[in-house]
């Protein structure tokens, strides 16, 4: 938990941002996995957690912007608890660590919420992402279901996206402590992997380390000889001597900052002349893009420029022909990077993704792509300094995807389907890193993580 006055200050802009009514925060609770009482992980709300900072289940809380009034509700542990989980403080000794003066019991939240709309005032919600936030905003709010979505409000998601898109200096410092730890975890699964593994015996190796440093995944990790499928989630697989990893994983911290890192590197230790030809493309495509961050840059610009840059790779190699500019405006490259350029990242590994990526990526100065490709980019409008996002161009031969644009030929005049055919058992090159907006630049988080290919054959070499 950060110092009182970090919370205090952001409800205080918040509560700027907001001309009037009632803005209601909902906090998880717990969730079972088969019965009751047995529970997944707690996670807290990270819109929760920004503005009250208390990381424990069955909280709601409210701020009156008329009545610059700011109350949690919660219930006090009984003896019964206690017996179970051990002695917690008291809701009002949470309070006072997030300087909050009121706190009511769980019970009275109804109560408040219809007072207000009897007072004829606002009740400003975020869109709920669980069924049971659905249920309990009906019952709050004495709407039918159907209902519920009309209560969201524009204004409340705009303004939590302003505040929780820059980063102060302690979320960064959070942020890097959580880079320090993808750090051990990716080290180490190159140092690990060997033909003939599963990939489950790589990947519990990774989390113990997660683990072991008081942290935990942030999403379930991508660790594939498959780094074709984007987000692989399945660990079943025997590794092979020529195959590439895709390792795609990020850890969050005690406090829940998240990172996000992939590394590809290939099983064996040493890359084929063929490996390192599309690898050196993808790496070539990440390092303009992260050189080219800095305020005020459309990052739909800097999306494309790695297109344009894996499409001139992949036309040395044959693959791709033509006009690299014609085919990338007319998304021929989708076939081999079908996916945006990157993401914010903060409290969650997609931040604030469940407020709507419209709202968090784009603007009224940039729509969306209906484009297959460029329609999957999270994060399009101009950057700002405080910005903490991704850069994970990538390179995929997806057979199914292939076989659809060549039965119907589409970009002939761009792809070279012969050619492409020779690459279909290849897989996937990934490489991600998570990058500041600074006031004259940019700085990539954390300590470095080998990714040149020398780097990363040294990394692997069996000691």
């Amino acid at each position: 938990m950060f110092p009182a006055q970090v919370y205090v200050q952001r409800r205080k802009e918040l509560k700027s941002r907001i001309s009037s009514g009632v803005l209601l925060f909902l906090g998880n609770d717990e969730s079972p996995m088969n019965y009751p009482a047995n529970v997944y992980p707690f996670r807290q709300d990270s819109t929760f957690l920004y503005y009250w900072g208390l990381d424990v289940p069955g909280l709601a809380a409210l701020i009156d912007v008329d009545g610059d009034r700011e109350v949690v509700f919660g219930d006090d542990l009984s003896v019964e608890d206690i017996v179970w989980t051990g002695p917690q403080p008291r809701l009002a000794e949470w309070c006072e660590k997030i300087g909050v003066r009121e706190s009511l019991p769980a019970s009275r939240l109804t109560e408040e919420v219809r007072a207000a709309i009897r007072r004829g005032q606002r009740v400003h919600i975020l869109p709920p992402y669980r069924p049971e936030h659905r249920l309990q905003l009906q019952d709050l709010l004495g709407v039918h279901p159907s209902r519920v979505q009309d209560y969201v409000s524009e204004d409340f998601i705009r303004a939590v996206v302003a505040q929780r898109s820059v980063k102060s200096p302690e979320e960064i410092e959070q942020i890097e402590a959580a880079l320090e730890v993808t750090h051990e975890v990716h080290t180490r699964a190159m140092q690990l992997t060997r033909p003939g593994m599963f990939e489950f015996e790589v990947v519990g190796a990774m989390e113990g380390i997660a683990l072991a440093r008081s942290t935990r995944f942030c999403f379930p990790p991508i660790f594939s000889v498959h780094g074709e499928t984007l987000h692989n989630p399945h660990h079943l697989n025997r590794i092979g001597a020529g195959d590439l990893l895709v390792c795609d994983c990020g850890v969050e911290t005690p406090m829940h900052y998240a990172s996000d890192i992939t590394r590809t590197f290939p099983a064996s230790g040493r890359f084929s002349e063929r490996q390192k030809a599309v690898y050196e493309i993808v790496l070539r495509a990440q390092q303009r893009a992260i050189d080219a961050i800095r305020p005020g840059v459309p990052y739909r610009d800097i999306h494309l420029l790695a297109a344009r840059t894996m499409a001139e790779g992949l036309r040395d190699l044959g693959l791709m022909k033509g006009d690299v500019e014609e085919a990338v405006q007319q998304g021929a490259h989708a076939l081999f990077f079908p996916h945006g350029l990157g993401h914010m990242l903060g409290l969650d590994v997609h931040d604030m993704e469940n407020l709507g990526e419209d709202y968090v990526g784009y603007d009224e100065e940039f729509r969306r792509s209906d484009q297959f490709g460029l329609a999957y980019l999270r994060m399009a409008k101009r950057l700002q300094p405080g910005y903490v996002l991704t850069v994970e161009p990538g390179i995929y031969f997806i057979p199914e995807l292939i076989a659809q644009w060549k039965e119907k030929k589409r970009f002939t005049e761009f792809i070279d389907y012969s050619k492409v055919d020779e690459f279909a058992d290849f897989g996937g090159v990934r490489i991600e890193d998570d990058v500041l907006v600074t006031e004259d630049g940019h700085r990539v988080l954390g300590k470095p993580i080998p990714k040149a290919v020398e780097e990363i054959e040294a990394a692997m070499v069996r000691r």
